[in-house]
């Protein structure tokens, strides 16, 4: 038996037809005897399926699909579920495989989904006019284009594991696929100047706090990278950090970076002492450069009791702190994260893009470009300069060749 092969052909919809008593002849069946069309196939258990067209054409056209499918053992009809019966499984599966603030997200979108289209609806039903119909709600309820292009990328990607791995929906059938996102004006990336470091430096007081702002605005870090950052990541020698994931143990907290892998990154000279002047001052045995002892013993508390979960602040009020010490240096608004941004700014001045990101710790070189190169100031004079020194270059044009049309 060929159970790999799309066939097409004619389903008779009636007896034959008979003239004087007797039957036509087959010859005749084409024109006298009602039929439509049917593309039959095997699953990948050897059950046979079929599927009835009215025109020749439409039933060639789903058969050289189906044959793809065929080929690559995808023929199977999707299970069918509900949205609910999907959400409970993405929550339950998901688990651990991502972030836990990505699955809040995830499941945040998915739920008022399930408001806007119902619970009880089958996945299969849910089409890309429902998509741009619950998009359109969104917008329409005041929210920022940048939360609904949140939406789309976040509902666009879980609708895309409904089809691989899990298998109930076939291939195109995401209904959120072809959402765009809708267009919004580009923030512009506040740049924090070597002056401005130096106030917050000033301002900052304490050298937890010096050792932080140096480790964000020198290395490039981001917040949680920084706080979940032990000695034995410091290698004062070569002057580099490493940004690497820990596992759960009686003096450390599970973590693991946002990019999900191991980086290095250079650290300046002046990170390199302030961190170990703090190392001075740090108790023995202690693993964490920025968790206090006593910090960490109320977060293993809460682990045993399962009231902790990675969303929460491993240090409490950290950005009330950063806007005191911005306050009293006079510097205008900015955050930690803005540190960082300034980081990769400066860097990609002297280095090649593709280093940048990875120091950074993008998995897409786009996100580097779109989110953390800035225009420094600085920039705009050097291109001005730029300019002037190519006019003063250039040989002046005589007036009176201009005025003569180019003739004397």
């Amino acid at each position: 038996m060929v159970t790999n092969k799309v066939s097409v052909g004619r389903k008779w919809l009636e007896p034959v037809p008979e003239e004087n008593g007797r039957k036509i002849p087959r010859s005749e069946w084409i024109k006298k005897r009602r039929h439509c069309w049917i593309v039959r196939w095997y699953s990948t258990t050897g059950k046979r399926h079929g599927k009835l067209f009215d025109k020749r054409k439409g039933a060639e056209q789903y058969a050289r699909k189906l044959q793809v499918l065929v080929e690559s053992g995808k023929q199977d009809e999707p299970s069918k579920t509900t949205l609910r019966e999907f959400v409970e499984e993405h929550e339950r599966v998901m688990k651990g495989q991502v972030a836990h603030a990505t699955l809040m997200d995830q499941l945040r979108a998915l739920h008022m989904l399930q408001e806007f289209v119902g619970k009880s609806v089958l996945l299969q039903r849910i089409t890309s006019r429902d998509a741009e119909a619950f998009i359109a709600s969104r917008i329409e309820s005041g929210l920022t284009t940048g939360t609904v292009n949140k939406d789309i990328r976040t509902l666009k990607r879980v609708f895309n594991l409904a089809i691989e791995p899990r298998g109930y929906l076939r291939d195109g059938q995401n209904p959120f696929a072809k959402i765009r996102e809708r267009r919004q004006t580009a923030k512009n990336i506040r740049y924090v100047t070597v002056p401005e470091y130096r106030a917050l430096m000033e301002a900052a007081g304490s050298l937890w706090w010096k050792a932080l702002l140096s480790t964000a605005y020198c290395c490039g870090l981001r917040r949680s990278e920084i706080l979940h950052l032990t000695w034995a990541d410091i290698d004062f020698d070569a002057q580099r950090v490493r940004i690497r994931p820990k596992e759960s143990g009686p003096k450390t907290i599970r973590w693991e970076p946002k990019d999900h892998q191991h980086r290095v990154v250079p650290m300046s000279d002046e990170t390199a002492q302030f961190l170990v002047d703090v190392q001075a001052e740090a108790q023995e045995g202690f693993p964490y450069i920025f968790i206090p002892q006593t910090r960490f013993a109320r977060i293993k508390a809460r682990l045993e009791t399962g009231r902790w979960n990675d969303r929460k602040a491993v240090i409490n009020n950290l950005t009330r702190g950063f806007e005191v010490i911005r306050s009293k240096a006079g510097v205008g608004k900015c955050t930690p994260h803005d540190l960082r941004r300034s980081a990769i700014t400066n860097w990609a001045q002297e280095l090649p893009v593709q280093v940048v990101q990875e120091f950074a710790g993008h998995s897409n070189i786009a996100t580097t470009r779109k989110y953390y190169l800035t225009v420094r100031a600085e920039d705009v004079e050097r291109a001005s300069q730029l300019m002037n020194r190519m006019l003063n270059a250039s040989p002046a044009i005589d007036t009176k060749l201009t005025q003569n049309g180019g003739t004397e």
